[in-house]
């Protein structure tokens, strides 16, 4: 990164590269704002991108889109409330359909040790009280 800084430096220091241009203006970017660019440098393993957090406004993105076909209040709020309940089972590595399914089967339970129906958690519930699991 030091080379590299160096090198950029050079291009305006020699005149290679006009400042106003495409590539002037992208190697100012990266010569003024070097110490924001390379944050990621100072931990070991940090990801180099940010596709999770595109992917998950990408999903509130897809569900404000969706929404303008909600007919009633009540149909966009349930429509939310099942849209984050879809993302947070994905969040947690359970499949949304094969959960939704099993609280519809044990209807009653969840209502009264909520804690244990959560999306992190509902297999470990379903194996203690011997229910099978079929898919997730």
């Amino acid at each position: 990164m030091e080379t590299l800084h160096a090198w950029l430096g050079a291009q305006f220091d020699e005149r290679k590269v006009e400042p106003n241009p495409g590539l002037g203006t992208a190697i100012s970017y990266l010569l003024k704002y070097r110490d924001r660019l390379t944050l990621f440098l100072r931990r070991a393993g940090a990801p180099l991108d940010n596709d999770v957090c595109e992917r998950a406004l990408k999903k509130s993105i897809l569900h404000r889109k969706n929404s303008l076909l909600y007919k009633t209040r009540n149909g966009a709020r349930i429509g939310d409330l099942l849209m984050s309940l879809i993302h947070t089972c994905e969040l947690n590595g359970a499949d949304p359909f094969y959960y939704l399914n099993q609280l519809q089967r044990h209807a009653e339970e969840p209502k009264q040790t909520p804690s244990e129906w959560m999306p992190r958690n509902y297999r470990e519930t379903l194996a203690r009280t011997g229910a099978l699991l079929d898919a997730a």
